[in-house]
């Protein structure tokens, strides 16, 4: 698949899940100006992660991601994206391990630089979809936390930070 794609669908799964409604479980994620989205229909993904990796710190600008991976067959992409490939052909290799070390190909919308999705070398039937791209407080939790040794040492304990004017911002 090419990132100069202006449209990508390959369809739906033919295992897909009902809502207790009995419709269709759809999702949509979207980047932040809307114009790069993600649609995926059918089971929840099997794979939710709460990565730590350096390369998920960098490239999120988080101190982690949590994504989901979804088969190929149960998400459609709208519109044009620009790909990122990692690792960079002819860099300096990085010291670090990361999630990403296979190659990883990531894909931002070229208006206001989202990355909504992104493609694994080493899972090629999959979508990697970053979840805060859902904005959907429903979506399920992950199911495991990678790369933890380069893990912030408060990330994962929310309730311990101080919370100014006794709210959190």
């Amino acid at each position: 698949m090419s990132a100069d794609d202006s449209i990508r669908a390959s369809g739906t799964s033919s295992a897909t899940v009902l809502t207790p409604e009995g419709k269709i479980a759809t999702r949509k994620a979207s980047c932040s100006c809307g114009k790069l989205t993600v649609t995926t229909k059918g089971p929840d993904p099997e794979r939710r992660s709460m990565c730590h990796c350096k390369s998920c710190q960098l490239q999120t600008g988080s101190a982690f991601a949590i994504q989901a991976r979804f088969p190929r067959e149960q998400v459609t992409i709208e519109s044009k994206s620009t790909a990122w490939k990692f690792p960079i052909d002819g860099a300096k290799p990085v010291t670090y391990r990361s999630c990403d070390s296979e190659g990883a190909t990531y894909h931002f919308c070229p208006e206001c630089g989202s990355t909504v999705y992104y493609e694994l070398a080493v899972a090629p039937d999959m979508i990697g979809v970053r979840v805060g791209a859902f904005t959907d407080p429903t979506f399920p939790p992950p199911m495991i936390s990678g790369f933890e040794e380069y893990r912030f040492p408060w990330a994962l304990n929310v309730a311990a930070l101080p919370m100014p004017g006794g709210h959190h911002d």
